[in-house]
């Protein structure tokens, strides 16, 4: 803040000087004239023009040396210091002035009329001492020469009321001129500290103008566009591309805008001005009353769904935390039912297997709550050292044994012997269930087995687990949305399993993408954190924790 203070008093300080130096100008260019006129009398006819001189000898020397000193004077004042320039410049007015009125009487009035101005001027460029003292060394001149030629033969007898009426002339317009100049130079910093800080203003209102997410266009009467922020140029996309009329750009807005001229009422419904730009709504609204300049607001309607889906994401996560909870109390009565079955000794051996799988299960959705109330609490992941290629075979069995794939394959391939990886073992195991069952469900062929393979690999020294499926494939347009929370293409999904499995990869520092495959099909692919080899044969693996 305090050098952009100093820069603004910078900038003041010059500007004030700028308009003082358009007066010293005007100053010394009139004093160029006085010198001019004096030289003209001095060499001229003299006693038919201004009567009988003392010394004509003595005024020409004078209007020689005045016409010299003015011309520097006019020469330097385009630089120098102003103060400086003024005072040297009533100095030598008054010096000269002086001489010529005692070498030339019967001008004498005439010259102190004309010093008045000097005087005047003098005390309007410097501060205000300074224009008191010259115009107090004015008076004391022309009284000490009133005094000095009073016995003179060519004395005249009736100045005494001139002087007398001169000197209150003088010390009237120094101090009149003197508060002018300090009056203008407050007014001046004044009127530059507010233009300062208005342009500060509307530097800052630009600003927040272009950094809108909403977009603005002004538009005229004649339907040009004057002004776009950047939000409006990127929802503009080709459609304002080098066009500044409306009409031309965007048709259906043109014709959205008239109708609002015309009636005032504006249509709500999205609109999409071009086949790479979102959907918009547009509102209008007047510049100013009576002018026919029109602000129009582009609302991106993207924006909103996604702030509606993220109040929605919020509501749901305080749901599920709540759900998570309510489940969790009989699915401990189950757990503990299961674990008596298992004691009792009348339960055939043939059906032990069942409960085994009914404990196992019931373990499993018990690491699924844990996962739904740490995603609503926003709790961290807590990655480990895992083997990828042997925690996928046993999940893959355990898969099998909680979900019967009939003629259904589901396989792991590797070209590698071990893939470690630094994931979450409950995280991993909850994502690879989403991605499976979807391929199980969706990538397949009709009226054919759906084949699903998991590939691990550690392409580049990065590990990561491919979900491939022989299906028909995922539409670009559908391609590009998969990850939204709620979406989904199928009337029984609730769109929330790839935007949750990619939800827990971003908790473990990894990344879930979908990469087409050429020929048909789709793979879903998880990119791990790498672990440096040196450190791996210590690690502490989990290969069937599988939550």
């Amino acid at each position: 803040m305090p050098i952009a203070s100093k820069a603004i008093d910078a900038a003041d300080a010059a500007g004030f000087d700028s308009a003082l130096r358009r007066e010293l100008y005007f100053f010394t260019l009139y004093r160029l004239l006085e010198a001019a006129l004096l030289a003209f009398f001095a060499f001229g006819p003299m006693q038919e023009w201004v009567g009988a001189p003392r010394s004509e000898m003595l005024a020409r020397a004078a209007a020689i040396s005045y016409i010299f000193i003015a011309s520097v004077l006019f020469v330097l004042g385009r630089h120098g210091s102003i103060r400086v320039n003024a005072l040297v410049g009533i100095a030598a007015d008054l010096f000269f002035g002086l001489i010529a009125i005692i070498a030339l009487p019967q001008m004498a009035t005439a010259i102190a009329i004309m010093l008045l101005f000097n005087v005047g001027a003098a005390a309007l460029l410097v501060p205000m001492r300074f224009g008191l003292t010259a115009a107090v060394v004015a008076v004391l001149g022309l009284w000490g020469e009133y005094l000095l030629t009073l016995g003179m033969p060519d004395a005249i007898d009736h100045r005494f009321a001139e002087l007398a009426t001169l000197s209150v002339g003088y010390m009237g317009i120094a101090t009149l001129t003197s508060v002018l100049g300090r009056q203008m130079r407050w007014s001046h910093s004044l009127a530059e500290q507010r233009g300062a800080e208005t342009a500060h203003v509307v530097e800052v209102n630009e600003l927040i103008i272009r950094r809108l997410r909403t977009g603005v266009l002004l538009v005229d009467g004649h339907g040009e566009v004057r002004l776009a922020n950047e939000a409006a140029l990127a929802l503009l996309g080709d459609a304002g591309a080098g066009r500044r009329n409306l009409n031309v750009a965007i048709p259906e807005l043109a014709r959205r805008l008239a109708t609002w001229r015309l009636e005032g009422k504006a249509d709500d419904t999205p609109l999409q001005v071009s086949s790479d730009a979102p959907e918009v709504v547009p509102r209008f609204t007047r510049l100013l009353a009576g002018s026919e300049q029109t602000l129009v607001f582009l609302d991106d309607v993207s924006l909103a769904s996604r702030r509606a889906e993220t109040m929605t994401l919020a509501t749901l996560g305080r749901f599920s935390a709540s759900l998570a909870h309510e489940i969790r109390n009989p699915l401990a009565s189950i757990n503990y039912a299961v674990q008596l079955l298992e004691e009792s000794q009348s339960i055939p051996i043939a059906e032990r297997r069942l409960l085994e799988i009914i404990r196992q299960q019931g373990g499993r959705m018990n690491g699924i709550i844990d996962n739904v109330l740490g995603l609503a609490r926003r709790e961290p992941a807590c990655p480990d050292h895992m083997e990828l290629l042997e925690f996928s075979r046993a999940f893959i069995d355990e898969y099998r044994a909680s979900h019967p794939i009939e003629a259904d394959t589901l396989r792991v391939t590797s070209e590698r012997k071990r893939v470690n990886a630094l994931f979450d073992p409950k995280h991993l195991h909850q994502a690879l269930t989403v991605l499976v069952h979807n391929a199980l469900l969706y990538g397949r062929m009709p009226a054919q087995p759906a084949r699903v393979t998991l590939r691990v690999d550690d392409a580049g020294g990065v590990p990561q687990i491919d979900v491939m499926d022989r299906g028909p494939g995922i539409p670009e347009k559908v391609a590009n949305q998969l990850f939204r929370p709620f979406y989904t293409t199928s009337g029984h999904g609730t769109g929330l399993g790839l935007y949750i499995a990619r939800e827990l990869c971003q908790a473990n520092q990894a990344t879930l993408e979908y990469v087409p495959l050429p020929g048909g099909g789709a793979c879903f692919r998880i990119r791990m954190t790498p672990i440096n080899a040196a450190t791996a044969p210590g690690l502490h693996e989990h290969p069937a924790s599988t939550g």
